[in-house]
């Protein structure tokens, strides 16, 4: 019997993704663990292995595709025996109708997407319905997220276009080709906040389409906004003596080619704090609080197109040297696009640091659903009150963004407090 091989859910958030590039062609014997796919999420590029052992009989999602909703079928495996030439693509199995033995044919719609919005379905669950209902027809339209938002910047009405995909399926090339139209009257179930119109006021432009990772950092920092009372405190923190210690490990280090950086030692510190104040390591779950034992480092790294938070995990308990490694590791593989799920999905506190681009202060928007994040300034010679006399000291401004909801600002203060003395008194991060 064939096999049907569905795009998977590669993260916990994963709704669609690119078919980056295809490793298998029809015809070729695969067995399980065999790589047959690379896909694009919205964080990285990842394999996809098979789990069945087969002969790949059809492929129905070519390489290059982008917008494919989890659970699409996108090839057919024959089973060892089978006549490859003889076998059908296979097609994305329905979910069962609970008042009826079989649902009409006209209003099958393929069960291999996600659903768009909670309204459209009668009941909770892992429905993969992706059709939408139309406004003047009440027939469902099956098209690809990149499509429908192809269709309604054009104008054109989905109604109208013939679907070339699996189950007659609307995608990208089918409303590239298709001449605009009158819209379907849709606009009552457009998001709250709709995407503003482009406006070039003729002004010489171009236009660049949005990778998923920013679609989906414009949308989890929106939510972050608007969902999470945030509250900010800073401190001014002296540098001198972390500079000072940092400069013995790394000349004790050298010959182990480790070299510890200023915000490998931030990271120890946050953790330490977060450790030493325990009310600081939560998150808000609605009508509960989840209080970690351990203090999970989320790290912002820049990479091309975005931002991804690799997580360095119980970071209070490694030495600085280990921190250094396992960062320098994460920000490599971060910038190729190979980190697993679990390494940059979690974490129960995150730290980004702009000192480096000489960037003096900035207030952080947190990470949901983590409760807190740390954002560090430059360090910079400042006149400074040491041992009560005026001096000139190295000096950095760091501010800890907070959830207000789960954490009281005396308990930010307090952590803001720790993190401070850990900084300044650095023996503290290495005994």
């Amino acid at each position: 019997m064939p096999i049907a091989i569905k795009m998977p859910a590669l993260s916990p958030t994963m709704e669609e993704g690119t078919l980056a590039r295809w490793l298998v062609k029809v015809g070729d014997k695969v067995s399980s663990g065999d790589v047959m796919a690379e896909i694009e999420t919205d964080k990285a590029t990842m394999e996809f292995e098979a789990v069945d052992e087969g002969t790949i009989a059809d492929i129905a999602v070519p390489e290059g595709t982008e917008g494919v909703a989890v659970g699409t079928v996108i090839a057919t495996l024959a089973e060892d025996g089978e006549d490859v030439g003889s076998v059908k693509p296979a097609k994305a199995e329905a979910a069962p109708e609970p008042a009826a033995k079989e649902a009409p044919q006209e209003t099958k719609p393929a069960r291999a997407e996600p659903v768009e919005a909670p309204a459209a379905t009668p009941a909770p669950g892992p429905s993969t319905d992706s059709g939408r209902a139309d406004g003047v027809t009440g027939s469902r339209i099956i098209a690809s997220p990149l499509a429908k938002r192809i269709a309604e910047d054009k104008g054109i009405d989905l109604s109208t276009v013939t679907g070339s995909g699996p189950n007659g399926r609307i995608v990208k090339a089918d409303v590239e080709g298709a001449k605009p139209g009158t819209a379907a009257p849709a606009a009552a179930a457009a998001p709250a906040i709709a995407p503003a119109e482009a406006q070039d006021f003729g002004i010489p432009h171009e236009v660049e389409k949005l990778s998923s990772m920013r679609k989906t950092i414009a949308r989890r920092l929106t939510e972050s906004k608007q969902q999470i009372p945030h509250i900010y405190l800073t401190v001014d923190i002296r540098l001198d003596a972390l500079l000072k210690l940092r400069g013995e490990i790394n000349a004790a280090l050298e010959g182990d080619g480790i070299k510890v950086s200023v915000n490998d030692m931030l990271i120890k510190a946050l953790a330490k704090a977060l450790n030493r104040v325990p009310v600081c390591n939560v998150q808000f779950a609605g009508d509960s609080l989840l209080k970690f034992s351990r203090a999970d480092i989320s790290v912002a790294v820049s990479i091309p197109g975005g931002l991804i938070t690799p997580i360095i995990v119980d970071a209070g308990s490694k030495s600085v040297s280990q921190i250094s490694a396992e960062m320098k590791d994460l920000a490599a593989r971060a910038r190729d696009g190979k980190l697993q799920p679990h390494e940059y999905q979690g974490g129960t506190a995150s730290i980004s640091n702009m000192g480096m681009y000489g960037i003096k202060q900035f207030e952080a928007v947190i990470n949901p659903p983590q409760a807190m994040i740390m954002a560090i300034g430059a360090g910079e010679k400042r006149p400074y009150v040491v041992d009560d006399s005026l001096q000139i000291a190295t000096v950095m401004s760091a501010t800890g963004s907070f959830d207000h909801r789960a954490i009281d600002g005396a308990d930010g203060a307090e952590l803001m407090k720790v993190f401070k003395e850990l900084c300044e008194k650095p023996l503290g991060l290495v005994a």
